[in-house]
């Protein structure tokens, strides 16, 4: 239940406070005095859209506040729980900015939120009414949605089921084109890598490969002058007369001698010693390597070859062998992946014909509740009409089967007969502009209870109304607010005299300029603007007294209805 509202800076709102109790509270005033502009500012605290031009000429920025009673069990209190928004003493605090500039804040209890989060909260918290809500009657999109909010948990619930499916459906969908369509290309790319790969894997590439066969090469071409040359270096180090060996082997000796005349030369003695053992190691090692060289042409040719492939490799994947194996992994791996997609579209068929067969029998549920309640509906929407003044009234529920969407896979289509003996046809060719009012009034309590919102707020819903039909809708108004917070924006004195409380919006001028004001009426003040409504500029005695009869009348009313009052909620 709302409790405060409180405005600055919007539009002609200087600063005004509208503090609400439960049962029914009427607003009147005259035309442009601001009226709207209350709706306006209940909209932004609820998370309706923040229009810069609804900022007050020559101020930063205007601010919204409503402050809202949680203590009761209400969809309000289960969506602050599920969206993690704490209560301060069951009390809700909503604040609302909007800058010249075109930023919204959103601040709940205190803490920055935002508007998505507000928008949730204030539609659980409160059905806004305006002025031309009652065209969404005549449109079946909407109609749809009035069925299910009568219906209530069980159509949430469903209905919920049905566009989760219908969104992971359309998913599901979406990336199996997505992989359809680029079949011939994907297919295209595997069989590249597939071609890749294999040459890749083939050669089977090793680090340093290149440096070791080049090495080998080398030696293979320049075997013959190799082999003749380290024979003539073997001969002169140790195999021929005078060879280096023999020579190093007479210094050693004579020095050996001298080494005994004098330990001085011992050092180059040792020297010497390690020289002709190093010669014939040497000798030795050369001796071995001739008789191993050959020439080998085939060995040549291969190794040629070998070069060849690393080159050919390099030139398509890589300056080096660390770079092809590189992008062989990469292959590898792009192809898996692009291999994974075929298994992956076989997939997708499977889960699409699951997902689309549970889809059907969750819209199959809903279409047989909607079906099952819409009876029960238009039963009880038509006896709401008919004490709205429209006796003969018929109003008929026509469901038929569609494509499945997000809601569902039905079309709704409200019916009305106002006179008795002609068919119903659809609303927007036979409802007039009252009727329409009064037979969204009906759904709308008809629907109160079930929807389980604790405040109804009405922008002129009398539009189109008067006499009689004025009279039986403040009746009922009266009869809703015994079970809900019930807020009317009215023109009509028999609203307005029905109303528990009652507040003028009336503008006046305050320093230079002109500012909208809302004021509590007492009893004396109710009954002249009452008057008001019933004689226009001029007061006189008879409209006095004939706002103190409409008054009496209201209240004896609503005194008989509260003595009569069920136990339990009349929808």
């Amino acid at each position: 239940m709302i409790l405060e509202l409180s405005v600055e800076n919007l539009a002609l709102i200087e600063r005004a406070d509208l503090r609400l109790t439960s049962g029914f509270t009427a607003l009147t005033g005259e035309t442009g005095a601001g009226k709207s502009l209350v709706i306006d500012a209940l909209a932004l605290a609820l998370g309706g859209r923040a229009d810069t031009d609804l900022v007050r000429n020559g101020e930063k920025k205007g601010c919204v506040t409503l402050l809202a009673d949680l203590a009761q069990a209400s969809p309000a209190r289960a969506k602050c729980q599920e969206l993690g928004v704490d209560l301060d003493e069951d009390q809700l605090l909503i604040q609302r900015d909007v800058s010249a500039e075109g930023r919204s804040t959103v601040r709940l209890n205190g803490r920055p939120s935002s508007v998505g989060i507000l928008k949730q909260i204030g539609s659980a918290l409160a059905d806004l009414h305006g002025q031309h809500d009652h065209q969404s009657l005549l449109n079946p999109e909407e109609q749809i949605e009035f069925l299910d909010t009568w219906i209530g948990d069980d159509a949430t619930a469903l209905k919920r089921v049905v566009s989760e499916k219908y969104s992971i459906l359309t998913s599901l969908q979406a990336d199996l084109k997505a992989i359809r369509s680029g079949q011939k290309e994907r297919e295209q790319r595997i069989d590249l890598l597939q071609f890749q790969i294999e040459e890749i894997a083939q050669a089977n590439p090793q680090v340093g490969e290149t440096e070791l066969h080049q090495a080998q090469l080398n030696k293979l071409k320049n075997a013959e002058k190799l082999g003749t040359a380290t024979l003539q270096l073997v001969n002169s180090l140790g195999d021929e007369e005078g060879s280096a060996y023999e020579r190093i082997s007479a210094a050693c000796r004579e020095l050996e001698l001298l080494a005994g005349l004098d330990s001085d030369l011992e050092i180059p003695l040792h020297h010497i010693r390690q020289a002709e053992t190093l010669v014939q190691e040497a000798t030795r090692a050369l001796r071995s390597y001739s008789e191993l060289l050959e020439h080998n042409p085939a060995a040549l040719e291969e190794t040629a070859n070998r070069l060849d492939v690393l080159a050919r490799l390099k030139r398509k994947y890589g300056s080096d062998e660390s770079e092809i194996l590189a992008f062989l992994a990469e292959a590898i791996a792009e192809l898996d992946s692009l291999q994974s997609l075929e298994t992956d579209e076989s997939s997708l068929e499977s889960q699409i014909d699951l997902t689309y067969q549970e889809l059907v029998t969750t819209a199959d549920e809903l279409s047989d509740l909607r079906m099952q309640k819409s009876r029960l509906f238009q039963s009880e929407a038509q006896s709401h009409m008919r004490e709205l003044a429209m006796d003969k009234a018929v109003f008929e529920v026509n469901l038929e089967k569609t494509t499945i969407q997000s809601n569902g896979q039905d079309t709704v289509e409200f019916q009305f007969s106002a006179n008795p003996g002609e068919p119903t046809k659809p609303l927007h060719k036979v409802a007039s502009g009252g009727e329409l009012s009064r037979i969204m009034l009906a759904i709308k309590v008809a629907s109160a209870g079930t929807a389980g919102i604790q405040t109804l707020i009405f922008d002129e819903v009398d539009t189109g109304l008067s006499g009689r039909a004025a009279a039986i809708t403040a009746r009922k108004l009266q009869q809703l607010a015994e079970h809900s917070q019930v807020v009317v924006i009215s023109h009509l004195p028999q609203i307005a005299a029905a109303a528990k409380n009652h507040f003028n919006i009336e503008k006046v001028e305050s320093f230079g300029r002109v500012i909208t004001q809302i004021r509590r009426l007492d009893t004396q003040d109710r009954t002249t603007e009452i008057a008001r409504l019933l004689a226009g500029e001029k007061i006189g005695h008879s409209a006095l007294a004939n706002a103190r009869e409409i008054m009496e009348t209201a209240a004896s009313y609503a005194t008989g209805n509260k003595a009569n009052a069920p136990t339990k909620s009349l929808v």
